[in-house]
């Protein structure tokens, strides 16, 4: 990763700041976006520390906002021509139903539609990288959500892990279908279950969810080190190099449900979600 430039969401704790702290200790530069000030300044701290001869950059955005990610999305664009790799790690689990500024529920608009539109606005920037890479972190709980066009906002229903894993489920296809439009131009994209892992997931909740949610974690969770070793493998294992379309699990590949491989649903979700931000189209 010596040289490399990678751009990070969702670096700021758990999964991504311990894959985007390795990477930067083998060399790479990170570009990362934060929502909070603090967490960008202890990251950006951490980053310098594993490596002080990169220049790491972070920028402040609010991801469940398009106009936000659109924002972000361009001015990385604009100051990166070329990105190695793409790490779409943002994500969150909300106990009630809620709507962002754009009329979006809160799940759908900051696991999927974050992903989608900053990806497709640095797209050229990654075609423009002989071998660069899209790694998207999806999840196994992708096996609970359920796809319904006619009710993408879970207006008629909300269960908040049921929308979670519809997101999830969002993220292989979105990972499918942009693989299958990235065929031939060098850039690959693949998808990860990182496994279930003791982060600060579900703690933006008040009320029973972070109590019940932390008692698994601390029955069964795995480490951040851990959950985070396949995001590192598909960015910078020579492995993987060449490959794409794919979801994995502990560095290899895995198989996730009939749903997630639907690719006609995967062609009608990037059109619904390029109609919903304006790009992608």
């Amino acid at each position: 990763m010596q040289g490399k430039t990678v751009v990070v969401t969702g670096a700021t704790s758990g999964i991504g700041e311990v894959a985007a702290v390795e990477l930067a200790r083998q060399g790479a530069r990170i570009v990362f976006i934060a929502r909070n000030p603090l967490r960008r300044d202890t990251t950006l701290a951490r980053l310098s520390f594993a490596n002080d001869k990169a220049e790491h950059t972070a920028y402040l955005a609010d991801l469940s906002r398009l106009s936000e990610m659109r924002r972000v999305a361009g001015e990385i664009a604009a100051a990166e021509p070329k990105i190695d790799v793409l790490i779409d790690n943002a994500g969150a689990l909300f106990a009630k139903r809620e709507t962002t500024a754009d009329g979006l529920e809160m799940t759908f608009a900051t696991n999927h539609m974050a992903y989608f539109v900053i990806t497709n606005l640095l797209l050229n920037n990654l075609k423009a990288t002989p071998g660069a890479r899209i790694v998207v972190t999806a999840s196994d709980a992708h096996k609970s959500g359920k796809l319904d066009f006619g009710d993408l906002q879970a207006g008629k229903s909300y269960s908040a892990f049921r929308v979670y894993g519809t997101s999830k489920l969002c993220n292989i296809l979105f990972t499918r279908e942009l693989a299958r439009r990235l065929a031939g131009t060098g850039v690959t994209a693949n998808c990860l279950h990182p496994g279930f892992v003791a982060t600060q997931f579900a703690d933006n909740n008040d009320g029973l969810l972070p109590f019940v949610v932390g008692i698994a974690k601390r029955a069964a969770a795995i480490t951040p080190e851990e959950g985070a070793k396949t995001i590192i493998h598909l960015a910078s294992s020579p492995q993987v190099a060449g490959k794409s379309g794919g979801y994995f699990y502990k560095c290899a590949p895995a198989t996730p449900t009939a749903a997630a491989q639907n690719d006609a649903d995967a062609k009608r979700l990037w059109d619904v979600s390029a109609k919903i931000a304006g790009v992608g189209a």
